[in-house]
């Protein structure tokens, strides 16, 4: 009697249940439902907008600025209008774009300076100098427009531009910023460039700079949008007209003697190009920046 060696049935692996995914896809897809009307909702006044653009100024103030509109009274008018009559706009438009590129290029340098020092370095003062950085943070730019105005009147720098950019190349928005993003950079690094034998300079720009480009990318674009749409203190510093930026030059198309609706309405549509070409630009980097920055503290 030969004996028949029977193998045992496979074990089946116990199947995951589908419902646990089922339920993560129907919750991605309201979550991006849900998104995608948060944005439609958002992008509603410039849209609004973008179609008062098309529409003549009289009209806007009777009736608003909305998207319900005649479109055979909709006209190219005042494109024609922004191209060939519209003043010193263009002008303005050239002003704000120079403060705004020289202004962001030395805020990064200068505050990514500082916030490096404050990371990778150890000196007397290190703890108290950026608590003094944090301070100042909390401080509101009320409380220091009155000073810095008689400064400048005092060193006779009214109506100049270098008088808009000086006072604010040292942020402390972004220096806190950039300090909490180079606390994430190994200090080995460094220790490896001075083997090597690079300079502290060379360290910084060839080392460290590029690793933080998403700190970078991010704090360009919000200190584009400040710079750009910043108006007080330029009000105060600049006096003449052709030396405006834009957001001040804007406001003069409403006077008590007349208002020109049609160039105000174009012109505050077409200001919005440069910074939406930048975050379109940097938009890859943005997202890393804002949260490798916000990861060690």
């Amino acid at each position: 009697m030969t004996l028949q060696r029977t193998t045992p049935p496979p074990v089946s692996e116990p199947t995951l249940d589908a419902r646990p995914r089922t339920t993560r896809r129907a919750a991605a897809r309201a979550q991006g439902v849900l998104l995608l009307v948060i944005a439609m909702i958002a992008l509603v006044p410039l849209a609004a907008i973008f179609v008062g653009t098309f529409q003549d100024g009289n009209e806007i103030i009777r009736n608003g600025i909305s998207l319900s509109v005649d479109v055979s009274e909709l006209s190219l008018d005042n494109y024609v209008m922004l191209f060939t009559d519209s003043g010193l706009y263009f002008q303005w438009f050239a002003n704000s774009l120079v403060i705004t590129v020289v202004q962001v290029a030395g805020t990064l340098l200068i505050s990514s300076f500082v916030a490096y020092g404050f990371a990778m370095y150890e000196f007397r003062g290190k703890n108290l100098g950026f608590i003094l950085v944090l301070i100042l943070m909390t401080v509101p730019f009320e409380m220091l427009m009155l000073p810095l105005y008689v400064q400048v009147n005092n060193v006779g720098a009214a109506d100049q531009y270098w008088a808009v950019v000086v006072p604010f190349l040292a942020q402390a928005v972004t220096i806190f910023f950039f300090r909490q993003y180079f606390l994430g950079v190994p200090k080995e690094i460094l220790e490896a460039g001075r083997v090597d034998g690079v300079t502290e300079f060379g360290i910084f720009f060839k080392l460290v700079v590029p690793i933080a480009k998403p700190a970078f990318a991010a704090m360009a674009i919000l200190n584009s949008m400040l710079i750009w749409n910043n108006f007080l203190w330029p009000l105060l510093v600049l006096r003449s007209p052709e030396k405006f930026v834009l957001p001040i030059g804007l406001n003069t198309l409403l006077t008590p003697y007349g208002n020109n609706y049609e160039l105000l309405i174009v012109g505050s549509f077409f200001s919005l190009i440069p910074i939406l070409l930048l975050f379109l630009a940097f938009q890859r980097f943005f997202i890393d920046g804002m949260t490798a920055g916000a990861v060690k503290g």
